[in-house]
């Protein structure tokens, strides 16, 4: 058997892992890879390892040697996959890893923003509770989670881990339908119905040109004042100026998003530089556990591993 080139494009976005390749093979590992670089790195590659590098026609086009791109995440954006499909390059991603760990990311960004905890936390900061003629110090309103509802467009494993959880603090939970959707399948609530419902909604779905910017200025006008967005999805699932202006002007009562338009922000973003006491922005890291990289791992060693012994 020959031996298989492999390329790993983002070698640093994983920790140390000791992958174990059970066919002759050759590893390359970049710590980063740039867009410029990426075609010239994955001429001769057979196997290319990509979390987030995007891989495009033409760096597809002139890898003639290319059998897999292999991607240790679900989402599958950054990849032409059409282009795979017509040179018979196979994708193989991993699923499930995450559920757990992005459902518990979003119900913390949940309770952090009902019960108003960076608004509190900057009260205390500010001397405002030292100053106070009371025990206690009330500023923004708190809100219980028991009886709201919590919309979810995504019915994926993320989605059902992150509906469990709201159940188990007495939350109503509702499915959402497809934006622009004819019909509203059983089970589901219609598109608008949902965003006027909701007092909590979480988006887990994928980012495609159907999805792309389906929370804008329409939605976000159409939802409760007092409502709370939650974006763990990806960044373009969201117009981000539209949410800005929503923030400012009272439309929302909160936004948590763990993900942006742009990713790492080098050319800055309107959501950084809000700073509003309402918006909690984490680092797109929701699915980053210890117990949930090791399953991702783990599941790309063997995504590997399968696709070369068919």
């Amino acid at each position: 058997m020959s031996t298989s080139e492999i390329v790993f494009l983002d070698r640093a976005t994983l920790p140390d892992f000791p992958f174990k390749f059970d066919f002759p093979h050759h590893i390359t590992t970049y710590s980063h890879s740039n867009s410029d670089e990426v075609a010239g790195r994955i001429a001769q590659a057979n196997i290319v390892i990509s979390n987030k590098v995007r891989i495009n026609a033409e760096a597809i086009k002139n890898s003639p040697q290319l059998k897999l791109i292999a991607v240790p995440a679900t989402g599958l954006d950054h990849i032409d996959q059409q282009a795979a499909q017509q040179h018979n390059v196979g994708i193989r991603n991993v699923r499930g890893y995450g559920n757990d760990t992005v459902a518990e990311h979003a119900m913390m960004l949940i309770l952090a923003l009902m019960r108003q905890l960076p608004a509190y936390q900057r009260d205390v900061a500010a001397g405002l509770w030292q100053s106070s003629p009371f025990f206690c110090h009330f500023g923004a309103p708190i809100r219980d989670l028991n009886g709201k509802t919590l919309g979810i467009f995504g019915k994926g494993g993320i989605g059902q881990a992150l509906a469990a959880r709201a159940q188990a603090f007495g939350m109503h939970v509702l499915w959402g339908e497809h934006k622009n959707a004819k019909d509203c399948r059983n089970g589901y609530t219609p598109f608008n119905q949902l965003i006027q419902q909701a007092d909590v909604i979480s988006l887990h779905c994928p980012l495609n040109e159907q999805t792309r910017n389906m929370i804008d200025e329409t939605e976000l006008k159409s939802m409760k004042p007092q409502a709370v967005l939650i974006n763990v999805g990806r960044g373009g699932l969201v117009a981000e100026q539209a949410l800005v202006a929503a923030l400012k002007y009272g439309q929302l009562g909160g936004a948590g998003v763990d993900v942006l338009s742009e990713e790492p922000p080098v050319h800055g973003n309107l959501l950084l530089n809000a700073r509003l006491p309402n918006l909690i922005i984490t680092p797109h890291m929701a699915w980053g556990s210890e117990e949930a990289i090791q399953r991702i791992c783990t599941m790309l060693e063997n995504n590997i591993n399968t696709f070369m012994r068919e």
